[in-house]
């Protein structure tokens, strides 16, 4: 696999380098969403959702596997099966989330969806590791009722004060889907859950985030979150006006502004990530860039999502520096980034990239790249 220059400028920022292609095939149509931890060991591991029987759609059946690397990255292992899924339509696992929590457990979170009989329930359920992720706790519902909650992967956060926080999209139900399901809006809200006990017991936080615009089709939708000072969280989703929309908590993700548009991240209806590097401090941010600064012309098949971008901000989040395109085929899509800091320094990504140069659709395929700093890196 070819390592290439990532520039700026004409200045190079990184050096990547693709090391793995999980693609979809005949009884797996699709592998997606996934999150990486590194185990004390120093391995690094990856849990995904690994789609079986013939479709990719996201209400079909899907375990979660995972995979394990011990060269921070550069190679590995097979697949193996973390949590086995229900078969049938609309019933799987999937969007996973893994974090190591302030006292040390692994928590390891991840959507359910399940068939009601005239809908689907969709909702994050929680496990714990004491054992570096050889046994695993009993799941349980963060969210008590029934309902459709999107949480992304790669999602949770604990903040400094150790709380807990996820932000999900709302959708209602509404309608019938071939006379037997209702279908779930897409207008979505940001709802906040939130943990003071390492995950023990979840509430709702008291204020919603809605959108400062009343004519926001898409609502706020696949949000997520990152602490830029202590008690300060910036919130984030994709709309349907071409842009990111960001709200902000100053009270550790209890009471929001209402969102607004982030014009820094313009983007398709499509997400973002955004973590911090704990070498540098540095936010790093990775999403879909539609300006014309890359000359891309994302065909149909993309669905908007080309190119993929990655930036820096030194200041927490006033502003975005080096960026650079390090996926740009027209015919592909990039989405759902899960991102890992590696104790050398390097940074993997890893993100859906299916597309018509595969023969397949956006979904269905994920790639891992690993991403080194250039001499010279600002």
């Amino acid at each position: 696999m070819e390592e290439k220059h990532c520039t700026f400028d004409g200045k190079p920022v990184m050096c990547s380098e693709p090391v793995l292609r999980l693609a979809a095939k005949e009884g797996n149509p699709r592998n997606s969403e996934g999150a990486f931890l590194e185990l004390k060991d120093g391995s690094v591991i990856f849990a995904y959702s690994r789609f079986d029987g013939e479709s990719f759609h996201d209400h079909e059946s899907a375990d979660i596997a995972v995979i394990r690397s011990m060269d921070c990255g550069r190679t590995w292992s097979e697949p193996e099966i973390l949590i086995k899924g229900e078969k049938g339509f609309g019933n799987n696992f999937m969007s996973v989330t893994l974090l190591r929590l302030q006292n040390g457990r692994i928590c390891l979170m991840y959507l359910r969806k399940a068939d009601l009989g005239d809908r689907v329930d969709c909702r994050p359920m929680i496990q714990y590791s004491d054992d570096e992720g050889e046994s695993w706790s009993e799941a349980k519902y963060i969210i008590g009722a029934t309902g459709y909650y999107v949480v992304n992967n790669d999602r949770m956060i604990q903040t400094g004060s150790g709380r807990l926080l996820i932000a999900a999209a709302q959708h209602r139900w509404k309608g019938n889907q071939d006379g037997r399901l209702a279908r779930e809006d897409g207008r979505a809200i940001g709802i906040m859950f939130y943990s003071d006990d390492n995950g023990e017991n979840w509430q709702e936080a008291p204020d919603w985030v809605l959108p400062s615009v009343t004519n926001c089709e898409s609502g706020l939708q696949e949000p997520g979150l990152v602490e830029l000072e202590p008690g300060r969280i910036m919130f984030w989703a994709r709309t349907d006006h071409g842009c990111q929309y960001k709200a902000f908590s100053y009270d550790d993700g209890m009471n929001w502004t209402d969102a607004i548009p982030a014009p820094e991240f313009p983007s398709p209806n499509g997400p973002l990530s955004i973590k911090r590097d704990p070498v540098t401090g540095d936010l790093v941010a990775v999403w879909c860039d539609i300006s014309a600064r890359y000359g891309v012309i994302p065909q149909p098949c993309s669905w908007g999502r080309t190119p993929y971008v990655m930036a820096f901000s030194s200041d927490n989040g006033r502003t975005w520096k080096n960026h650079f395109a390090f996926e740009k085929e027209p015919d592909c899509g990039y989405c759902y980034c899960a991102i890992n800091f590696n104790r050398d320094g390097s940074i993997l990504l890893g993100y859906c990239s299916g597309g018509q140069k595969y023969q397949t659709v956006v979904l269905q395929d994920t790639s891992i790249r690993r991403f080194t700093r250039c001499s010279g890196d600002a």
